[in-house]
């Protein structure tokens, strides 16, 4: 089976790691098809766009499920340590989404270059894949710039 690439904004990182922006009936079952074992969801529960009851729609397709709702407005550490956590637990394939790929290209971008110790550019050009929050013209922009930022000693978001 190949990657559903028609997914919005679907991006491979590696062997064990997809991503994309919403997820629609049926894409839980794909997912699980290419060999995902675990969802990650970072979008919240009530936006237009969302799944609704996701969270049945990943255990009917044999899913582990994880839900850090992450305001488009007010991304904060604690987000960001509960999306660590979550990816860093076990080692099964995992696919990663909220709405556009916003939110989980930004964390993956912090998540590769503060906990994995890759280079800033190399780090910041698979963000890029999907947008650049200095640049793009959306409401909130500056918040994820702000939020993938790379912090000053004892800063925190």
């Amino acid at each position: 089976m190949t990657d559903p690439d028609d997914l919005r904004n679907f991006v491979r990182l590696d062997d064990r790691i997809t991503t994309s922006g919403r997820l629609q009936e049926g894409d839980p079952a794909r997912l699980a098809a290419i060999g995902v074992r675990h969802v990650i969801n970072l979008a919240l529960d009530d936006h237009p766009e969302a799944l609704p009851d996701a969270a049945t729609h990943m255990a009917q397709a044999g899913l582990r499920y994880t839900h850090i709702p992450v305001p488009f407005d007010r991304p904060t550490d604690a987000h960001y340590r509960a999306f660590v956590a979550a990816i860093e637990e076990g080692d099964d394939p995992v696919h990663v989404h909220c709405i556009a790929n916003f939110r989980v290209s930004a964390f993956f971008y912090r998540y590769h270059r503060d906990a994995r110790g890759m280079d800033d550019a190399e780090a910041r050009a698979i963000m890029e894949r999907v947008w650049t929050p200095e640049t793009i013209e959306i409401p909130h922009a500056r918040v994820w710039a702000a939020f993938v930022a790379p912090k000053q000693a004892g800063e925190t978001a």
